[in-house]
């Protein structure tokens, strides 16, 4: 299986990368890819995916792992 990854990019999404399957409260899955971005900031029009409007919205976080 290969590795998978999630990196948290400042100030926007969280970004999924490798073998993984994301799965609604339903059970359902979305379609799937290699690779995704995971809205954080909550304005996204396409959740739980990223659509960029964290940008339009000015959101800001940068935390930082063991801070």
């Amino acid at each position: 299986m290969a590795e998978t990854t999630i990196t948290v990019r400042d100030h926007g999404p969280y970004v999924v990368r490798g073998e993984f399957v994301v799965t609604d409260a339903e059970g359902n899955q979305f379609e799937r890819k290699d690779a995704v971005a995971l809205c954080r900031c909550g304005h996204s029009a396409t959740k739980p995916f990223c659509d960029g409007s964290h940008n339009r919205e000015g959101f800001q976080s940068a935390p930082r792992a063991g801070g």
